[in-house]
Formats: C-alpha cells, structure tokens, sequence
C-alpha cells in the first residue's frame, strides 16, 4: 500500500512539474525567428554599377541589420541565407526560411535602370501580380537568377523568367500573409522616407518566386539605385548602408511589437533610438537648427521650452525612476501648437545626439505611464515608455524591475 502511495506521488509531482512555469508553453520560449537574404551572391552578381556590385551592397546591409536585431533583440534569433560572398538557389533561400520556422522572411536587393536611365529612391515589394510594365521589369530582372542555375526548368517547372506569361500564375496566389507583408513594407518604406530620408518609391507588388515559397510574412526590399551615379555612390558610403540598415531595423521593431500586442495584449520590444544622421545630413541639419533655436528665443539663444512644471521636475524624492512616452522625434524644436504635436498639452522634451525627442505623461507609476499611452497610441503609433534616474536616461527594462521591486 505504502509502494502504492508513492507511485501515486511520483507521478502527482511529474504531472506537476509538466504544468508548472519551468515548462511553460513553447509559445512563449520560442524566438522569434527573422530570416535575412542577402540577394545575390557568387558568380550572380546582381545589378552591376559604375563601381560596385549589387551582391556586395546587398550583403552589407543585411549583415549590418542582423547585428542590429541581434545586439538589441535577446528575444529574437537571426538567420542569415548567406554570410559571404556564395551563390544561393533561390529555392534554397525561401528554404532556409521555411526549416527555420521563420516569422519574417526580409530580402534584400537593389534596383537598377536599363539604358543609362536614372531614377531615386527606396522601394519594398510584396508577393503579387505585377500590375505595371515597370513592376514587371522588376520582377523579371530578380527572378532571372534562376537561369544561373543548371536545372532550372525542372526546379521551378518550366517558369521562365522572361516571358511576361509565365506571371500569370501569381494573378491567381492567395497569400495567407498578405496582409501583415504590406504592412511591414509600409513600416519600412516609412522609414526609409522619416527616418532615412531617401525618395519613398512606395509599396509595390509583382510575381517574386523567392517570396512566392516563402511560408510566412515576407517583403523584398530595394535599396536604391545603382545605376544612379549618386545612388551608387551613396549605397557604397558605410553612412549610406548603416542607414538604410537601421531604417529596416525600426521598422522589423515596430512590427514585432504590433504583432506581440495584437497576440499577447502587452509587449517588452523597446523601440530603438533614433539612428544618427549621415555626417553631410546632421552638419546642414544642426545648422538650420541653430537658426530656429535662436529665432524661437529672441535674445536668450536657447529654444522656447514645451515643459510643463511638473514634467520639468519629473523626479521623486525618493529617487525612484520616472517614466515618460516618447512620441515623437524632430531635428528642432517645436512650437506648442504644432500640429505634430496634436493638441497634446504638457509635452516635454529632452536633447539627444542632435535631436529633440517628445515626451509625454511623466510619472514614477509605472502602471499610470502605461494607461496614459494606451489612451494616446491611436495619435502616436511609434510611441513606446523611456525613463529616467537623476536626470539621466536609463534602461527602461532595469527601471521596470526596480519599480516592480519597490510594489513588492
């Protein structure tokens, strides 16, 4: 009877340990997965300028964003397609994704005109029919990848990436995850434009095989042009590539915190600072700041403040952290009715790298800082929790713990 109770204990404590914590759901232990391509590569070289290849280009920033998501991210698992200079099938790279379980596919390419043509600008493309010739064009000259590949028609059943008839197929395609791909597109081509400041070339769709076999949301990002002299030039600048890099980087943020919210109700993704703008961008920027600042305040030489008394003082006496929202960022300061603003009273404002970042809502109650930016994320998107000890900024996740220790 006594062998019998113990049996009975042991397996009480196993079943007990199988739905305790330290055996929590998979959901919530599994990384979230991005797979990184780098199009191109090898003896494809992609789109070739006056002096540089696509490949290259296209491999730098991916490379310089994967170190971005994983220097800031712990929570997310970065897979690369290719880390050097190799040629990749392009079945192989939606493949790549497909085995990782991935839950953003992010292709990195960049554009080119025939015939000495020149255009500007940032493009990000999601799976579709091509509803231009130009879109089309698109499609054909990343596509034509294939023909590098020995056993072309049998891998990819006859397609011909030239022949505006085999497309047709993607007139007909149900993408599952259509919706969330043109909305990180969205957030990228945001970026690229606010944050990257480059020409916004929009969010386009055409018949993208490597795309067409990718099982999850994916986009194609176009960086530029290299047959743009400037372009070229810009695209082979390390300024150039670390902003373009950092501009996909906020947006994989943005959507990666919309996507735990929606799933979860909350989210502990931080969005990252702002990048710092190009040394040619931030010395004329800094300059026609300094002109606005001493326009704003007459004689004084400093710009007019936003900050209400107590967002001003914005510290305890018991020196415990303050809290604030971040809702928007400018390279000078603002009037109090701007319109970007809102009509948000007792906005304050502290100075960072060059620029002038809005905040809103200042408390040591953590939980008060979190209903007041519920209340305001349908006007601020992009808002997400700062904080600050003795006046300087710190980790806002250390500041979380300590206010969640002080409750205690």
């Amino acid at each position: 009877m006594k062998l019998y109770r113990r049996y009975i204990l042991y397996i009480g404590i196993c079943l007990g340990l199988l739905t305790s914590p330290f055996c929590s759901g998979s959901a919530e232990a599994k990384d979230f997965i991005v797979v990184i391509d780098a199009g191109h590569g090898g003896h494809d070289p992609g789109a070739i300028g006056k002096i540089s290849k696509e490949k290259n280009i296209n491999l730098n920033v991916a490379l310089k964003l994967g170190k971005q998501i994983q220097k800031n991210c712990p929570d997310v698992k970065v897979v690369y397609t290719r880390t050097r200079d190799v040629f990749i099938p392009l079945n192989r790279r939606a493949e790549i994704a497909n085995d990782a379980k991935a839950d953003l596919f992010i292709s990195i390419h960049t554009n080119a005109l025939a015939n000495n043509r020149t255009a500007k600008g940032a493009s990000t493309w999601t799976l579709g029919l091509a509803k231009s010739d130009a879109n089309l064009e698109v499609a054909k000259r990343e596509n034509s990848v294939i023909l590098y590949e020995s056993d072309y028609k049998t891998r990819y059943a006859g397609f011909n990436p030239n022949s505006a008839e085999s497309y047709i197929i993607f007139e007909f395609m149900q993408d599952k995850y259509m919706s969330q791909s043109v909305h990180l597109a969205s957030l990228v081509q945001k970026h690229f434009r606010n944050t990257c400041r480059r020409v916004d070339r929009g969010v386009h769709q055409a018949g993208f095989l490597v795309l067409k076999a990718s099982a999850m949301p994916s986009i194609l990002v176009e960086l530029g042009f290299i047959s743009t002299p400037e372009e070229e030039r810009y695209l082979n600048t390390d300024a150039g590539t670390t902003t373009l890099a950092n501009g996909i980087f906020r947006a994989f943020l943005t959507y990666k915190r919309e996507q735990e919210i929606r799933l979860n109700g909350s989210s502990q993704t931080i969005l990252p600072e702002d990048i710092p703008q190009p040394e040619e961008e931030a010395t004329a920027s800094a300059g026609a700041a300094s002109k606005i600042e001493k326009k704003a305040a007459g004689q004084s030489g400093k710009p007019t403040p936003q900050r209400s008394e107590k967002a001003a003082v914005a510290q305890t006496e018991d020196n415990a952290p303050v809290f604030k929202i971040q809702i928007l960022t400018s390279s000078r300061p603002l009037a109090k009715n701007d319109k970007r603003l809102k009509g948000l009273k007792n906005v304050d404002y502290y100075k960072e790298g060059g620029l002038y970042k809005y905040t809103y809502g200042a408390s040591s109650d953590y939980n008060k800082v979190l209903r007041t930016k519920r209340s305001i994320t349908a006007q601020f998107k992009d808002a997400f929790i700062i904080a600050f000890k003795n006046g300087k900024k710190v980790n806002v996740n250390a500041a979380v713990n300590e206010f969640k220790n002080k409750k205690k």
